[in-house]
């Protein structure tokens, strides 16, 4: 079965949610108001209408309520504002509890339901206190989420080793898993100041190319098999897997040449 939808994101390269459009003339780019799980939230339609299946959508698919008013958006402004404050007093309220956390970030939701602080520490925080005080100044509800390295470099942003702006603050919308395998396969080195980003974990960008760089090895002989080359028979020594190129070392004249995989044939034994 396909399902009528348009994709929304509510924080700036965050994840993307589907919601029925309805009969509403929504576009893409548009600001739109929706129901989740957390209350009436501000979202930005990220892509437009599409028909996607069962497997994509989580049922029962939400409606959005309506296209976004000049009033909806002078709201959110206003919810910014105050969630400035919001970070001011909550970080004299952990100076006063003595509370071993990092403030990182503040957030209303849109109908002001409930305000959400995320924060970062190196363990589990006794933060009840903490609640107590702020329910008692904000006089709503209030949610302590404590987020990892990764999710706070997301929120705080910055400038990549590449020179650009991090990738997951940008347009990443969920974090892939990283290994230092994907650093070995691409012949990296494995030194953690050179493949580790801002948020001292392996950089996200080591995932983008990985696939290509499995295809390929599967592709390549291995590193001292016999291969069969123009020039003769020969002995792997090396490749380049970006251009699938192979090193052999020629038996009869002992020099390093460069093939194409086309150009060699593997010699079983």
């Amino acid at each position: 079965m396909l399902y009528d939808v348009v994709g929304i994101r509510f924080k700036k390269a965050g994840k993307i949610y589907y919601f029925d459009p309805g009969d509403l003339p929504i576009q893409l780019h548009d600001d739109v108001i929706v129901e989740t799980a957390r209350g009436v939230e501000f979202g930005k339609v990220v892509i437009g209408h599409r028909q996607v299946s069962e497997e994509d959508v989580v049922l029962p698919l939400k409606q959005v309520i309506r296209i976004a008013t000049d009033l909806d958006r002078e709201q959110m402004e206003a919810n910014r504002f105050d969630a400035q404050e919001a970070f001011s007093i909550c970080l004299n309220k952990i100076k006063e509890h003595q509370l071993e956390m990092k403030l990182v970030d503040v957030e209303y939701t849109f109908d002001r339901n409930k305000v959400i602080f995320y924060f970062t520490a190196d363990g589990r925080v006794d933060f009840r206190e903490l609640v107590k005080d702020l329910a008692a100044v904000f006089r709503t509800r209030i949610e302590l989420r404590q987020i990892g390295v990764r999710d706070e470099a997301k929120l705080l942003g910055g400038i990549g080793p590449c020179g650009r702006i991090l990738c997951c603050s940008s347009f990443l919308g969920d974090f892939e898993p990283v290994s230092i395998k994907m650093a070995k396969d691409q012949n990296l080195s494995l030194n953690p100041t050179k493949i580790s980003g801002l948020c001292g974990r392996l950089m996200c960008c080591l995932k983008y190319e990985n696939d290509y760089y499995e295809e390929t090895r599967a592709l390549l002989p291995d590193i001292g098999a016999e291969v069969l080359t123009p020039d003769g028979k020969g002995k792997v020594v090396n490749f380049n897997i970006l251009d699938r190129l192979v090193q052999v070392e020629v038996l009869d004249t002992k020099h390093v040449l460069e093939f194409g995989l086309s150009e060699i044939e593997e010699l079983k034994e």
